[in-house]
C-alpha cells in the first residue's frame, strides 16, 4: 500500500458523520476531566476524520494544492480542519518532496514546573520509511524519535480505523512556560504519518481512545440498497498452490507434480433471514467456481470441473439446484462467465492456445457464445490472461487486460472496455500507472463509478486485494480516481449495492463493507471446513437486476481485416523534441503467442529484455498533417514503431491493439491522453481524402528473425577477427560461438548496452530512446568503426532485428533447451541447473579456479568457477520469490564484465576468455591479469579448467541448442502442438521437426478465417520472405 501512495493512486474522501470533533478540547475542559492534560488537538478515536484534507474530493493527493505554510493550530481558537490529516516528509512527491513543519500555539495560564509530555497519537503511516520525528518547544529540540512503522491504508480512507500508535516527547521541567508556546513537529528523512490526536499532559501515557459502536450494516442494507435481497449464491473450494491471481485452472509443465488447483468444492445458497446454506451442487473432486445469476434471478450460470476431470466449463442450474445442464466442452478451461444483455454469453478461455510469457499456466482471453454454449468465438489476441468481463450500464463489457510488449511483466493488468463483440478496445484505467494487479471490476448501480480488486504488486491468489472505488470521469490515467476503502488487502469478489454497501469474500467469510471500510461478516464457513482449507469465493445476491442496452456490433465476421484511422502521430504525451514532417511512416510489428514455457524469466530467448517473438508484417504511411490510414489483420495483436525518413524509430508504442474483423476504429495520436481529443482540423485528414493504405511488406528481410541464422553472418564480415574470442579487440568478443545460455556475441551485445531493447521497464519512452535510433550497434556498422560498413540489406536485418526485440532464437521451441545452467519452474519454485557442478571435471576447473585466481578476483571482480555460477545480484528462491537473475544491469553491474557467458566458449572451448585471460601471451593468451597465472597450456590447472570446459561443450552437443544440426525440441513442446492441432498424434521430440515451420502453422491456426472467401489481394500475411527453413 506504501506504493501506492508514493504514486498518488487514491484520495478518500471524508463524511461529515464521521467528524467528531471540530475544535481542541480547551486546558479547562480537560483538567476538568482527569487533572492531567492541558490540551488535546482531535479525537482520540483510532480515526482521522477531524483533520484537514478528510472532507470530499480532499485528501493526501491535494496536499499541495490545499495546504499553505504555515500551518499553525491555536490551542482554543482553530478548527482542527487546519491541521491536515497526514503528515509528509521528504520522499513524498505529493507534497513537494520535502519537510513540512506543523506547529502549535499554546497560552498557558500559570508556571508549570513539572515536566510535561507531548503525546502524538497516530493511526496510520509508512509502514517502512519510518521518519525521525523532530519537535522543538520554543525553539528548543527535544531529543529525535523515530516514527512507529503504521497503517497505511489510513493514508486513502482516513475516516476509517487505524492501527493505534503512539508517540511520547518529554518536556523538561520550565520548558513550557506561562504565556505564549510554539510547539513544533516536522519529519526529516522517509515518509509521512497521519495523525489521530495531538496532547500535552502531565502523565506520559497514551490516552484511552474512544470506540464508536458497530453498526449493523446487513440490517442497514437491508433497509436501503440491499431491499429485497433475502439470498447469496457463492462458491466454496480450496485454494490452489500457485501463489498468482491467474493461475487457478490448466495444465502445467507435465513432468512436475504441482496442480494450480485443489479437488473439493460447493456451490452454496445463503438465505439471509435464517442463517440457512443449502448446498446446490457438491463434487468432492471437483471444482466450482464464477457464479452468476441470469437477469429474473432464477438459474445460475457458472464454470465447473467435474471431479476426475482436469478442464472447466460453463454450466447453467436452477437457483433450487435441479436442471444442471453443460454448455461448453472439449480440452479448454472456460471460466468467469457474465450474461450479455442479448442473451449471449461472454467469458475467458484457453481456446485461444497459447502460454503464459512468463509462467508454464495457459492463458484464457475473451469469448463468447450463445445461450447453450454454441457459437464460440474469440474477442481477443491477447498473448497475456484477460480476466473477469462484466457488464456496464452503458452495454460496454468491462475485464482485466494483462499485457506487456517490451516493458514489465509485473506492473501491466489494469481495467479495459469493449464492446461485446470485441470491438473498440480501450483502456478503463490505469494503463499508465505500473503496478497493482486491478480485477473483479463491478458497476456501482446508480453511478459510473465501479469497484474492483486491487490486488497488490503482480496480484495475490484468488484476486485478493483492496477494495477500491474508480470515477472514470476523470479519464483512465489520473490517480486520484482511486479511493481504497477496505481495510487491508484480503478482501475479493466485490459486489456494489450502492455507493455506501458493498460485499466482499475476506478469505472463509462473507462481509458487508461501507464506504468507510468498516465491515460485518454475514457468514463463516464452518471449522471443519476452514482447517481443511475451504474459503468463500464470488458471492451473489439473488436478485433480479436491469437489463444493460444492446450495443449494436462495429464488427463484421465476414471480413478478414480492419481499419486504423490515426489521426495525428505528432499528438502524444513524450513527444518532446518530435518535429513535424520527421515520422514518414509506421512500421506494423505482431507479438507473437507462445505455444510453451517452462521458466519466469526471458531466457534464452533475451537476456532481460522481451519476452515474446515480433514479427515485422510491413510498413504503412504517414501522410505530412500526421495522418495514417490503413487496412490491417483483424484479431491479431499489432503495435507500431514510428519511422523517420532513414526507417529508424523514432517512437514506439509499448501496448497492443486488436482490430475487430470489418472494424473501423481511431486512435488521436502517440500515447496521448484519453482524454484528448484530434485538435481542429480545417480540412479533412489527408489519409481519409484516400482509400487506406495496405502494409507493405519489407520483402528481402525474414520476417521473424532469428540471431544466429540471420545476424551473426553480418557480424562474422565486419567484425571478426578483430573480435573473436583470441584477439578480443576492446575487451568485446562478437564471435557466434555458444556460451552457456546464449552466443558470446549474443551476451556481448546485451553487456555493452550496444542495443536499446526496453529492458524491461515501464513503457511510452521519450522518442529515439528505445530501438533502431538508440543502438550504438547500427552506428558501428556506418563506415565510421574502423570502415566497418554494412550493406542496405545487412543494415535493414539489423535494424529489423532491433526493431522486433533483439531476440537470440527466431522459435519458441528454443525455450528450455539447449543451456548449461538453465532456470525452470519446478513445484512452485524455479529451480536453476547445476548439475555440471557434480562432473569431476568441474569440480576439479573449479577448484583450481579457486586457488589460482581467488587472490586477485573478490566481490568486486567475482569470477565465474563453472558454467553454471551466477556472480553478481539475482537468484531465484522458492514460490517465485528472489530477485530475478535478468535483473536489469545497471551502468557498473559486475555482469556486463564476469559473466559465465563471456568467459566459456562452448563451440571452441581453448578460445574461452577464462583460459585466455590468465594465460602467457607467449603462450598463445590475453594475459590480462597483470602477470601470467598460467605460463603454458601444458600446465595442470589450466588443463583441468579445459577439460571441465570440453565436458560442457560434450554436454551441449548431446542436448543441443535450437541453432545445432539435429535439435530436436522437448516433448512438453511437441505435445503443445498436438493439442493445438498442429503435429500428428503420432510424433516424438524424436521425430525429424521443423520447429520454425511447425510454430508458423502454429501462430496461422490463430488467424481469424472469415465466414465468406476474402480476395487475397485485401490482406498481405507479413514480408514475402517467409521462409521457415533455418
Amino acid at each position: 500500500m506504501n506504493w501506492l501512495l508514493r504514486r498518488q493512486t487514491a484520495v478518500i474522501g471524508g463524511l461529515a458523520a464521521l467528524v467528531l470533533a471540530a475544535f481542541c478540547c480547551c486546558a479547562d475542559a480537560a483538567d476538568s476531566q482527569a487533572g492531567r492534560l492541558l490540551f488535546v488537538v482531535g479525537t482520540p478515536d483510532n480515526r482521522a476524520a477531524e483533520f484537514g484534507l478528510t472532507g470530499p474530493g480532499e485528501g493526501y493527493a491535494s496536499f499541495q494544492q490545499r495546504v499553505r505554510e504555515p500551518v499553525v493550530f491555536t490551542v482554543g481558537r482553530s478548527n482542527t480542519k487546519v491541521w491536515p490529516y497526514i503528515h509528509p516528509a521528504i520522499k513524498d512527491r505529493w507534497a513537494g518532496a520535502r519537510a513540512w513543519t506543523f506547529s502549535i500555539r499554546y497560552a498557558a495560564k500559570d508556571e508549570l514546573t513539572e515536566p510535561l509530555f507531548l503525546i502524538i497519537g497516530l493511526c496510520g503511516g509508512s509502514p517502512q520509511e519510518r521518519s525521525q520525528v523532530v519537535v522543538t518547544v520554543n525553539d528548543a529540540a527535544l531529543p529525535v524519535q523515530l516514527a512507529p512503522g503504521g497503517d497505511p491504508r489510513v493514508a486513502f480512507r482516513p475516516t476509517g480505523v487505524g492501527k493505534p500508535e503512539t508517540m511520547i516527547f518529554r518536556i523538561p521541567a520550565g520548558q513550557i512556560r506561562k504565556g505564549d508556546n510554539t510547539i513544533s513537529i516536522r519529519l526529516d528523512e522517509q515518509s509521512w504519518f497521519i495523525y489521530d490526536y495531538i496532547a500535552l499532559s502531565r502523565e506520559a501515557k497514551p490516552l484511552p481512545l474512544t470506540v464508536p459502536p458497530e453498526r449493523n450494516l446487513l440490517a442497514a442494507f437491508r433497509a436501503g440498497p440491499m431491499a429485497g435481497v433475502d439470498e447469496i449464491v457463492f462458491a466454496v473450494r480450496r485454494l490452489g498452490e500457485d501463489p498468482h491471481w491467474y493461475a487457478n485452472f490448466g495444465w502445467t509443465l507435465e513432468q512436475s507434480n504441482w496442480r494450480t488447483y485443489l479437488d473439493g468444492a460447493r456451490l452454496c445458497r445463503l438465505n439471509l433471514n435464517t442463517g440457512k446454506v443449502t448446498v446446490l451442487l457438491d463434487d468432492p473432486g471437483g471444482g466450482i467456481r464464477d457464479p452468476q445469476l441470469d437477469y429474473e434471478g432464477r438459474t445460475i450460470l457458472f464454470s465447473y470441473r467435474r471431479g476426475g476431470s482436469e478442464h472447466f466449463h460453463l454450466y447453467r442450474i436452477n437457483l433450487d439446484g435441479s436442471d444442471l445442464r453443460q454448455l461448453t466442452d472439449g480440452p479448454y478451461d472456460d471460466i468467469e462467465p457474465a450474461w450479455l444483455p442479448d442473451g449471449d454469453i461472454i467469458f475467458v478461455s484457453t481456446r485461444c492456445n497459447r502460454c503464459v510469457n512468463c509462467h508454464t499456466t495457459p492463458v484464457a482471453v475473451l469469448h463468447r457464445c450463445r445461450a447453450d454454449g454454441s457459437g464460440i468465438r474469440a474477442l481477443s489476441s491477447n498473448n497475456e490472461h484477460d480476466n473477469t468481463p462484466w457488464m456496464l450500464p452503458s452495454g460496454q463489457v468491462l475485464y482485466t487486460r494483462w499485457e506487456y510488449v517490451d516493458r514489465n511483466q509485473l506492473k501491466f493488468h489494469h481495467l479495459w472496455i469493449a464492446s461485446p463483440d470485441g470491438a473498440r478496445q480501450t483502456v478503463f484505467f490505469g494503463n499508465q500507472q505500473p503496478g497493482i494487479t486491478m480485477i473483479d471490476a463491478k458497476p456501482i448501480p446508480g453511478s459510473r463509478k465501479v469497484v474492483a480488486s486491487f490486488s497488490p504488486g503482480h496480484g495475490i491468489r484468488e484476486h485478493d486485494g483492496v477494495l477500491t472505488v474508480l470515477d472514470p470521469q476523470r479519464g483512465p490515467d489520473d490517480p486520484v480516481s482511486a479511493r481504497p476503502i477496505s481495510p487491508g488487502p484480503s478482501f475479493r469478489d466485490p459486489w456494489a449495492f450502492s455507493e455506501t454497501a458493498f460485499m466482499a469474500i475476506r478469505g472463509p467469510e462473507i462481509v458487508l463493507m461501507d464506504a468507510s471500510g468498516d465491515t460485518q461478516v454475514i457468514y463463516r464457513l464452518p471449522p471443519d471446513d476452514i482447517a481443511a482449507g475451504f474459503q468463500c469465493h464470488e458471492p451473489r445476491p439473488v436478485c433480479a437486476r436491469p437489463r444493460e442496452p444492446v450495443v449494436p456490433p462495429a464488427s463484421d465476421a465476414n471480413q478478414a481485416i480492419g481499419r486504423l484511422v490515426m489521426a495525428d502521430v505528432y499528438q502524444g504525451r513524450n513527444m518532446a523534441g518530435v518535429a513535424r514532417g520527421e515520422i514518414k511512416k509506421l512500421l506494423v510489428l505482431e507479438t507473437l503467442p507462445k505455444p510453451m514455457n517452462y521458466t519466469g524469466g526471458m531466457e534464452p530467448l533475451t537476456y532481460g529484455g522481451s519476452f515474446t517473438l515480433e514479427r515485422v508484417l510491413g510498413t504503412i504511411p504517414v501522410e505530412p498533417d500526421g495522418s495514417a490510414h490503413a487496412e490491417l489483420p483483424a484479431l491479431r495483436s499489432l503495435f507500431f514503431v514510428a519511422l523517420d525518413e532513414h526507417d529508424l524509430s523514432v517512437k514506439r508504442m509499448q501496448s497492443f491493439m486488436t482490430l475487430m474483423p470489418g472494424e473501423t476504429t481511431s486512435c488521436v495520436g502517440c500515447h496521448e491522453p484519453r482524454t484528448e481529443t484530434p485538435p481542429h482540423q480545417p480540412r479533412a485528414l489527408a489519409a481519409l481524402r484516400r482509400p487506406p493504405s495496405r502494409l507493405q511488406p519489407i520483402n528481402d528481410v525474414p520476417d521473424v528473425l532469428d540471431f544466429p541464422r540471420d545476424v551473426q553472418p553480418v557480424l562474422n564480415r565486419l567484425c571478426l577477427p578483430c573480435h573473436d574470442g583470441d584477439r578480443h579487440e576492446g575487451g568485446v568478443t562478437l564471435s557466434g560461438d555458444r556460451g552457456p545460455i546464449f552466443s558470446l556475441s549474443y551476451y556481448t551485445i546485451t553487456a555493452r548496452s550496444l542495443v536499446a531493447d526496453g529492458r524491461n521497464g515501464m513503457g511510452n519512452r521519450p522518442p529515439r530512446s528505445i530501438g533502431s535510433s538508440a543502438s550504438r550497434l547500427l552506428k558501428l556498422m556506418d563506415g565510421s568503426h574502423h570502415g566497418a560498413k554494412a550493406t542496405d540489406r545487412e543494415q535493414r536485418i539489423v535494424r529489423l532485428w532491433i526493431e522486433t526485440g533483439a531476440t537470440y532464437p527466431g522459435t519458441y521451441a528454443a525455450l528450455g533447451t539447449g543451456m548449461i545452467g538453465g532456470f525452470e519452474i519446478w513445484n512452485r519454485s524455479i529451480r536453476m541447473d547445476q548439475s555440471d557442478t557434480e562432473w569431476p571435471s568441474t569440480k576439479l576447473s573449479m577448484e583450481s579456479l579457486q586457488r589460482r585466481c581467488s587472490s586477485c578476483h573478490d566481490a568486486k571482480k567475482p569470477l565465474p568457477v563453472s558454467c553454471s555460477h551466477l556472480v553478481g545480484p539475482g537468484g531465484w528462491g522458492k514460490a517465485f520469490t528472489g530477485t530475478p537473475p535478468w535483473t536489469d544491469l545497471t551502468p557498473d553491474d559486475i555482469r556486463r564484465r564476469w559473466s559465465r557467458d563471456l568467459f566459456y566458449n562452448l563451440s571452441r572451448p581453448e578460445k574461452s576468455l577464462i583460459l585466455l585471460a590468465p594465460l602467457a601471451k607467449s603462450a598463445g593468451g590475453l594475459e590480462r591479469c597483470g602477470s601470467p597465472v598460467f605460463a603454458s597450456a601444458s600446465d595442470v590447472d589450466y588443463q583441468r579448467v579445459l577439460q571441465a570446459i570440453r565436458d560442457a561443450k560434450s554436454k551441449l552437443d548431446e542436448i543441443k541448442r535450437f541453432d545445432m544440426p539435429g535439435f530436436r525440441p522437448r516433448a512438453e513442446w511437441v505435445r503443445a502442438m498436438q493439442r493445438y492441432g498442429i503435429l500428428p498424434a503420432g510424433a516424438t521430440p524424436a521425430s525429424p521437426i521443423d520447429v520454425y515451420a511447425t510454430e508458423r502453422r502454429y501462430w496461422e491456426s490463430l488467424w481469424w478465417t472469415p465466414r465468406k472467401p476474402q480476395p487475397s489481394a485485401q490482406l498481405s500475411s507479413g514480408n514475402a520472405t517467409m521462409t521457415a527453413a533455418k
